[in-house]
């Protein structure tokens, strides 16, 4: 081995994926893990440097990336997707018909399934249709029943409701993810052609079909872009019958049961859950389709966050923008109104500062600015504002992080971490 050989054996870093606390069905005893542990992955994606990005789901699911845009999920079984791939919504409107028409949800079709060594498919089968008020209380029952009959040696009851090995995502061919996004119970995706992919629970119109299909466990194409037109219109996106600026979808998020969008031109598209006006239109209705935030359309948007019930943005020149719920004071207005319009951030702490990064937790909110500073708002109960006590704030208000240059924040729903360099 000569010395250039050395230099690259010694450059090369092995990228794994590693898992602590508390995922539904990952381990017989469903308890937490303490400690970080390997995931175990289908054979041909143990180890090596394959991994390019992570995500928790908001409610007991998990995803991972591979560097060739593939993408395994595991956890609450309703959430991991399976069947034949939807590029037709119109597929997706008559399946739905024919669930209203016969009282429940039928299972949607399946393709011929790959060994897990090669990636999993599902029978296509739906774990529950109970409505979302019903929903946590039913799956808890079972939980307890099913554990009380539960023989050491089975996992017949896991297996019900919960995939405990990462699952291959089967996108369609060609098809390759540079982004996902977890919401409380649903998923998007970003293609690297700037097409967005959904899947999960769509009750509140958070998957974008235009209606209020509750579960979708196969992958459809969400109509954000118009690829049947033609020239320099080609990709221009479409809701409604109006047109979007852009060519393509480049940043997603997914609130607990909402979703938002952002083209190449800085368009803001939502749809989903609307009650507490977390979609930015104005009202507190639930949008079933993509629909623009109209009063941000002298706005270019470069970045877009989301929580349980409220929605950030972050213009191009570093202005931020809050709408939704504001029960903990998540949007940092200084007051609990909830907001139905993207309302500008005009506290004096960020005077003069602007953003460049947002994220979101259940009902608190983060920005680093371009000059290194971390913001923090919003319910504080678990201290997940880095504030030093657990006193909600309805400001931004700065986190103290001397000696450390921030690069990257993501908040979970009860937490916040934040990926800092320090000088050597």
């Amino acid at each position: 081995m000569n010395g250039n050989e050395d230099v690259k054996m010694e450059n090369r870093r092995e990228a794994l994926v590693y898992m602590s606390g508390y995922l539904p069905g990952v381990s017989p005893e469903k308890s937490p893990m303490l400690s970080l542990e390997p995931v175990q992955f289908p054979s041909p994606m143990d180890g090596g440097d394959s991994w390019r990005d992570v995500c928790g789901g908001g409610c007991g699911f998990a995803m991972a990336i591979s560097e060739t845009g593939e993408v395994y999920t595991w956890g609450w079984k309703e959430c991991v997707p399976s069947g034949k791939v939807f590029h037709d919504l119109a597929l997706v409107g008559s399946i739905e018909k024919d669930a209203t028409t016969t009282g429940k949800l039928s299972s949607l079709p399946a393709e011929q399934g790959r060994s897990l060594s090669q990636g999993f498919n599902f029978s296509g089968e739906t774990v529950s249709h109970l409505d979302s008020k019903r929903a946590g209380e039913e799956i808890a029952k079972r939980r307890k029943t099913s554990s009380a009959k539960l023989e050491p040696e089975s996992s017949t009851a896991a297996d019900e409701l919960f995939i405990a090995s990462p699952c291959l995502v089967t996108m369609g061919p060609g098809v390759r993810i540079t982004t996902v996004a977890a919401g409380g119970r649903h998923t998007l995706a970003l293609s690297d052609m700037g097409q967005v992919w959904g899947w999960g629970y769509g009750g509140e119109g958070q998957l974008g079909l235009g209606s209020r299909m509750k579960m979708v466990s196969s992958p459809h194409l969400i109509p954000c872009i118009d690829q049947s037109a033609s020239g320099k219109d080609k990709f221009s996106a479409v809701s409604q019958g109006s047109k979007f600026p852009g060519s393509y979808v480049k940043e997603i998020a997914c609130g607990g049961r909402h979703s938002a969008v952002i083209t190449d031109a800085g368009a803001l598209l939502t749809f989903g859950w609307g009650l507490y006006g977390q979609c930015g239109q104005g009202n507190t209705k639930d949008q079933l389709k993509v629909t623009r935030v109209e009063s941000l359309v002298d706005t270019r948007v470069k970045s877009i966050a989301a929580g349980l019930w409220h929605t950030l943005c972050i213009s191009v020149d570093g202005r931020v923008y809050a709408f939704g719920g504001n029960q903990f004071g998540q949007l940092g207005t200084g007051a609990e109104e909830a907001e139905t319009l993207p309302r500008l951030l005009n506290s004096s702490s960020l005077e003069n500062k602007h953003a460049k990064a947002v994220s979101c937790g259940a009902r608190h909110s983060t920005i680093l600015t371009e000059d290194g500073q971390l913001f923090s708002w919003g319910w504080n109960k678990y201290g997940q504002l880095g504030l030093g006590d657990s006193v909600d704030r309805n400001i931004p208000c700065q986190v103290s992080i001397d000696g450390c240059l921030p690069k990257h924040i993501a908040c979970g729903w009860w937490h916040t971490l934040l990926l800092a360099e320090i000088p050597i």
